[in-house]
């Protein structure tokens, strides 16, 4: 199986990729997956989720998860 990756809005123009798919080997936490996937930090107000509820970075990942980061929304 596999763990699903997904990046929305500037995250997605910043690592150059809408999703991609990861090996759950050796991936046990949210920032795991992003540490897989980029070749950059994490901006610290980033929003994970998994299979669509909203998690913390620390969050477990396990085998068949959707991943999605979203930058902050802000409004005005």
């Amino acid at each position: 199986m596999s763990i699903q990756v997904k990046f929305f809005a500037s995250l997605r123009e910043r690592t150059g990729k809408a999703d991609m798919t990861l090996s759950p080997a050796g991936i046990a936490t949210v920032a795991d997956a992003w540490a897989a996937s980029t070749d950059f930090e994490m901006p610290a107000n980033t929003l994970v989720a998994i299979n669509h509820e909203y998690v913390t970075r620390e969050h477990a990942v396990v085998d068949g998860d959707e991943v999605a980061f979203f930058p902050p929304v802000t409004g005005g």
